[in-house]
């Protein structure tokens, strides 16, 4: 039987704009005696990977257009996040008071954006002010992580950004892969056999977003601090992929 094996990394400090998390992962696993593997997968919460690439925004600074401002009023939520919302989307898909869900500009379906107030200070000015923005592109940031650890490794691994989301039908959050670099996104089974000898027609698993809630099990939610998991035994070959692979084509979706 195959087995995953999930170890959060231990130690890691607050993450502040600039940190080289490549560096700063390469040190807790050592001190962890943790060596890396080919195979292997780490998976960073978005959060830290935000903080270090400086997505910090501070509200005030923020001047709220016309449109921000009639949405706010409608959700009753501070127009200068809204404002900031709009900036991260595509479109809006849905609002309600408390709520606005949209069309991230990398294309997944989320509330705010994914924009969070929880856990984040910035450098002056009234701490509950400051806002943390997803990464500006997720893939890029998790392949310049994976080229700089696997230099310093030698192992030839995969590296997993992962967010908490809502789902529609569901109550509570789960975790979801939002970049990925060197691991496959979706894995195809269409055309294998199953226990009983009959093809697979239509069963592709999002690999990237199992692992992703495995990993955020154990990352926790609240002031857990171990924003970074190593993941072993990962049950699909390791490929370059991408995250869009995940992202259902609008023709195909049934519920917009």
């Amino acid at each position: 039987m195959k087995k995953l094996e999930l170890t959060p990394l231990a130690d890691i400090p607050l993450i502040q704009p600039g940190d080289n998390l490549a560096k700063i992962t390469v040190e807790a696993l050592s001190q962890q005696g943790i060596e890396l593997l080919d195979g292997d997968i780490l998976v960073f919460a978005q959060k830290i990977v935000s903080k270090a690439e400086n997505r910090l925004v501070y509200l005030p600074e923020v001047h709220p257009s016309d449109q921000a401002i009639k949405i706010a009023a409608e959700v009753e939520k501070d127009p200068r996040f809204i404002e900031l919302v709009l900036r991260e989307s595509r479109q809006v898909l849905r609002k309600r008071i408390g709520t606005i869900i949209v069309e991230h500009r990398k294309g997944f379906i989320c509330a705010n954006a994914g924009i969070d107030h929880s856990n984040v200070s910035g450098p002056y000015g009234d701490p509950d002010q400051w806002v943390l923005l997803l990464p500006e592109d997720p893939d890029r940031s998790a392949q310049q992580i994976r080229s700089e650890i696997e230099k310093q490794s030698g192992a030839k691994i995969g590296v997993l950004i992962i967010d908490s989301h809502g789902r529609a039908w569901r109550l509570g959050t789960v975790g979801v892969s939002i970049g990925l670099a060197g691991m496959p996104g979706l894995v195809d089974l269409r055309g294998e056999a199953d226990m009983f000898g009959y093809q697979l027609r239509i069963t592709q698993v999002a690999a990237a977003d199992e692992l992703a809630a495995a990993a955020s099990l154990v990352m926790g939610q609240a002031d857990e601090r171990t924003p970074i998991v190593h993941a072993r035994g990962f049950p699909y070959p390791l490929r370059e992929g991408r995250f869009e692979e995940l992202l259902r084509p609008i023709e195909l979706d049934l519920f917009r």
